[in-house]
């Protein structure tokens, strides 16, 4: 569509929607407004790859995911179709802000961090390459809360992001299902003696389905992510009277991850992962049955991946429907399964992975739990043939009175993996060493990735326009090619045009920072930014312990040889998770000491920005010269903001932990800071059981001053905060061995003090780093997902290359 074509259906919309003309409508009326219009393109192309996919019976994949944090969608899905330059072309000459446009649409809190947002990466690359994928989860009324600080305190208020219509989903009532809870169940002979279960007394739950396109780069692709809403029954209203009863309905979508720190939170949780496995695997069983085929072929047609253990119960119930409804034999039921589900596993700590009650799951699901029950039977019977009752047992989906998700993901699907070299590594030596005996060849590793197409392309504009000047437009399509980047590396006016481009970022996160924020930041400062979920083993707070410490030392040598910096943080703790959210607390309490001491000035100031989430990071990740990786090595299976800031310039200061080991071989020691303790190192020093850190701090006066200025006064307004703080690193013995690994930090900081104040030698690493950092497209993950778990074969691979390259 041509500029002035788009300027006629835009007021002819305007006009359609709201009946007065396009300048008198506000921000968000003329969101809606394009909104619409762009829906009005897309929606053929929508409908026919949708009817095409049938017609064809070609193989889907279906990724059940408790979160999908997408992002505002206008600007990618303009780009998407070759729009974007048109569409803000055409608004500037409407006399319209587009940028003030495309800021009116909500972003969509349906995720807590990177989970979320590597499942919406992943939405991104299935369809930008061609492979036939459905994103399945919730439709979540208010997402994860809205974050504000109230006396440096973190509050939770609802986020209300359905407050306005959403121009992109489309609500299919028709493909609605039931959802079955509680009751009692038995099994009883049918005609053909033939056990079938017969249910009373249950709770049923409409599972209305909404869904929301996700269009290909510049292709005819059009996937669906479908969000499923509870609604009560039709003809089943005059059972909800009360708004008691109502509401026992409404909770199902609420809210993403409800307080779980009581009984009443757990049940409404497990609630919430039945709902979204149950109308996922009755849609995919609908869909199949279209097809016309033998459910022989199902594995053939159909790919079901588990991001993560909260879609597990996809596995029972994927087998009551076979087995119950569909008369499969247990053996033939088992054998589709298995062949037709993969799961990813995301957690490090056997310990934290998800297990439930088995009383809970029988009283909310107890066809269910008889399904798991003889799935564990079956397993020890198995399993205890072939390697002894230990092995067994160890590795069974049931352990006492409760039932452990991960287990029973694993025995049930023909692919586990990891999420980075490291990850996988470790989950297969220490953390699921068992089942790596039973199922030698069933695990693999699959590195994260994210999408340069929004992390680039539409975060920063500038930079993707001198990529374009030097290297061509081919990155865009393959990101790899970014590495002819690296080519230019002595070239002056690349590296005069990168570090422009990094200014005009860093300005206007400061422009952002003084209107949000009232405070005013240096851009030429050195912007050290840590953003990611708030908790203890990313080590937010060995990050704080080194603002104290260069605090300290400025107040005593005002001429200390410190580069000025911006200390950027953003971040979210669980609502129940105490120790984060004072270490929140104390943040905001060092930030309003540093920021306001006269005798400091612009030589430190501190960042902490509210609610956190895809649109603030597109705008702090181009600002980034310094990429926080902090957490102890071991314990974070891969990340995916060191690879969005590595794709814009940042330099990594990392541990040798998740993806930092991958991002480490590409760019080699110069090119990263390094430091702290490998993974190896952790593991020896917890065996050997010998670590005090009450000794570190009694011999190190520097971990002891800055460990004292928690509790001394220094920092006001934290007396309770500070000494939780402290008391957990020299009482409690420093769990995640922050004091361990504070030299070797304080050092690689220095580092990067040194070299931030050359800033020609700084720009040639960060040019590296961005030529690197094509290898981390989420695309090139799909495609080997594609190729050696879900066997699918992309429709159009625009990136040209067979799967045997991918490495």
């Amino acid at each position: 569509m041509k500029v002035d074509a788009f300027k006629d259906a835009y007021k002819k919309k305007f006009e359609d929607m709201f009946a007065v003309p396009y300048t008198s409508g506000s921000t968000t009326e003329q969101f809606q407004a394009l909104g619409q219009l762009l829906r009005s393109i897309y929606t053929d192309k929508w409908v026919h790859y949708n009817q095409g996919k049938l017609d064809s019976k070609q193989k889907q994949v279906f990724y059940f995911s408790m979160e999908f944090l997408p992002g505002r969608q206008l600007k990618r899905y303009l780009l998407n179709l070759d729009l974007l330059d048109t569409a803000r072309t055409a608004l500037e000459e409407l006399g319209l802000d587009f940028e003030a446009v495309a800021a009116a649409e909500v972003d969509p809190a349906l995720g807590n961090g990177g989970l979320g947002r590597l499942a919406s990466c992943f939405m991104d690359s299935m369809a930008a390459t061609g492979v036939p994928g459905n994103g399945c989860g919730i439709r979540y009324r208010y997402g994860l809360f809205k974050q504000k600080f109230i006396d440096g305190y973190q509050i939770e208020l609802p986020e209300n992001w359905l407050r306005n219509p959403n121009s992109w989903e489309v609500r299919k009532e028709s493909k609605s299902v039931i959802v079955r809870f509680g009751g009692n169940v038995w099994l009883e002979a049918n005609q053909y003696g033939d056990l079938k279960p017969v249910y009373e007394n249950t709770f049923d739950v409409l599972a209305v389905p909404y869904d929301t396109p996700q269009i290909g780069y510049r292709n005819d692709v059009v996937n669906n992510l479908r969000l499923f809403t509870a609604e009560i029954p039709p003809g089943h209203e005059s059972y909800f009277t009360t708004p008691e009863q109502r509401k026992e309905i409404q909770e199902i979508t609420e809210v993403l991850y409800p307080d779980d720190s009581n009984y009443e939170g757990r049940l409404l949780r497990l609630k919430q992962e039945y709902f979204m496995c149950s109308a996922g695997i009755q849609s995919i069983v609908r869909y199949f049955k279209t097809l016309d085929l033998p459910w022989s072929v199902f594995p053939d047609k159909v790919a079901i991946h588990i991001n993560d253990t909260h879609p597990t119960l996809c596995i029972p119930e994927l087998m009551r429907i076979l087995v119950d409804e569909e008369s499969l034999t247990w053996g033939q039921a088992w054998n589709i399964v298995k062949k037709s589900t993969s799961y990813t596993n995301h957690t490090i700590l056997a310990e934290a992975m998800e297990r439930w009650p088995i009383y809970m799951i029988e009283g909310l699901l107890p066809r269910i739990m008889q399904i798991i029950y003889e799935i564990n039977r079956r397993h020890l019977v198995n399993k205890t043939a072939l390697y002894g009752a230990e092995l067994a047992h160890r590795t069974a989906p049931i352990d006492g009175d409760q039932v452990l998700m991960a287990n029973l993901a694993i025995i049930a699907s023909h692919s586990v993996n990891g999420v980075a070299k490291l990850h996988t590594e470790i989950l297969e030596h220490y953390t699921l060493r068992d089942f790596k005996t039973i199922y030698p060849f069933r695990f693999n590793n699959k590195t994260n990735g994210v999408t340069h197409r929004r992390w680039v392309q539409l975060a920063n504009e500038g930079l993707s326009k001198v990529l374009d000047q030097h290297i061509g437009n081919r990155w865009r399509f393959k990101p790899r090619e970014m590495n002819i980047l690296q080519a230019f590396r002595d070239n002056d006016e690349v590296l005069e045009q990168l570090q422009e481009v990094k200014l005009a970022n860093k300005e206007r996160f400061a422009r952002f920072v003084k209107e949000e924020m009232k405070l005013d930041i240096d851009p030429t400062a050195l912007f050290d930014v840590q953003i990611k979920r708030l908790h203890a083993y990313k080590r937010q707070l060995l990050q704080v312990m080194h603002i104290v410490d260069r605090y300290l030392t400025l107040k005593e040598n005002p001429k200390a040889d410190f580069a000025k910096r911006v200390f950027i943080f953003g971040a979210k703790a669980a609502p129940s998770y105490h120790y984060a959210k004072s270490v929140i607390k104390i943040i905001n309490e060092l930030a309003n000491l540093v920021n306001n001491d006269p005798a400091i000035g612009d030589k430190i100031k501190i960042v902490f920005v509210e609610n956190y989430g895809v649109s603030l990071a597109e705008l702090i990740i181009p600002a980034a010269n310094l990429s926080e990786q902090i957490s102890l090595a071991g314990k974070e299976a891969s990340g995916t903001s060191n690879m969005k800031l590595m794709a814009n310039g940042a330099l990594t200061m990392a541990t040798l932990d998740g993806a930092n080991v991958e991002i480490y071989d590409l760019v080699g020691d110069d090119n990263i800071f390094l430091f702290g303790m490998t993974a190896d190192d952790v593991q020896k020093l917890r065996e050997a059981n010998n670590y005090y850190s009450r000794a570190i701090y009694e011999e190190n006066p520097q971990i002891k001053r800055v460990l004292n200025a928690f509790i001394d006064g220094t920092i006001p307004n934290i007396e309770a905060e500070g000494r939780e703080i402290f008391d957990s690193l020299v009482l409690y013995n420093d769990e995640y061995f922050l004091l361990q690994d504070y030299p070797s930090f304080y050092e690689a900081q220095m580092a990067a003090d040194k070299l931030y104040q050359e800033p020609k030698e700084w720009a040639k690493r960060a040019l590296t780093n961005i030529a690197y950092s094509g290898k981390f497209s989420s695309d090139y993950t799909i495609l080997r997902y594609a190729e050696s778990i879900w066997n699918v074969s992309p429709e159009t691979n625009l990136l040209g290359e067979g799967f045997s390259n991918l490495d």
